[in-house]
């Protein structure tokens, strides 16, 4: 990791002050998850700017999009997923993103739905996609955060270095793990996840430096 070591403990004692004596935890929490991934932090600060930079213009375009689509960055290679009911929009979306000369790679996942489906999930990310997963059926959201909890967790999985979204049930999922072991690991435990359909991965094996 190019990341000093000195840094990063400086920097976790503060994080760990702030805890105690600051009511900005949301804030304080970022910055420790910022801390402990193994992307550098070139790489989390151009990552940054990257996926600032796609939002910033979906939501110019329409800020329902942001409703729609998810970005996600990791190390400049882009994970896009999400529904959309119309082709037309689907493509000026991929235009957009591919606009970017800083990404690459893009994944993209944006699935053409009903204009019924595309409210339903819209309504599911707007009520904060509560649900307890104990009917037939749960939400993409209530699947993403089952998933946190799970991989949060797991012996040997480092959380803080993968990105997923759940759309209609399908996983997709970028990052990288440190070897095989901890990527099949961590893949397991996803396709285990009630409501899970499938899973699609975009994870680089790096042995942290």
């Amino acid at each position: 990791m190019k990341k000093a070591l000195s840094f990063t403990a400086i920097l976790l004692v503060l994080i760990y002050s702030l805890l105690s004596f600051s009511g900005c935890t949301t804030l304080v929490t970022e910055a420790a998850k910022k801390a402990l991934e193994d992307r550098t932090t070139e790489d989390q600060v151009l990552d940054a700017k990257i996926a600032s930079s796609i939002i910033n213009q979906l939501s110019a375009k329409d800020k329902g999009l942001l409703l729609d689509v998810g970005v996600d960055v990791w190390e400049q290679r882009v994970l896009l997923t999400g529904t959309l009911d119309s082709a037309q929009v689907h493509s000026e979306v991929i235009a957009i993103v591919k606009s970017d000369s800083r990404i690459t790679q893009l994944y993209e996942h944006v699935q053409i739905v009903t204009t019924e489906e595309k409210e339903a999930r819209r309504k599911q990310k707007e009520e904060s996609g509560e649900s307890d997963g104990a009917g037939d059926t749960v939400s993409d959201i209530w699947i993403e955060t089952k998933i946190q909890a799970q991989l949060l967790t797991a012996q040997n999985v480092t959380s803080l270095n993968y990105r997923w979204r759940s759309v209609q049930g399908k996983i997709y999922i970028i990052g990288r793990s440190k070897d095989s072991l901890e990527r099949d690991y961590a893949l397991e435990i996803i396709r285990n996840t009630k409501g899970v359909q499938s899973v699609t991965h975009y994870i680089e094996i790096k042995p942290v430096s």
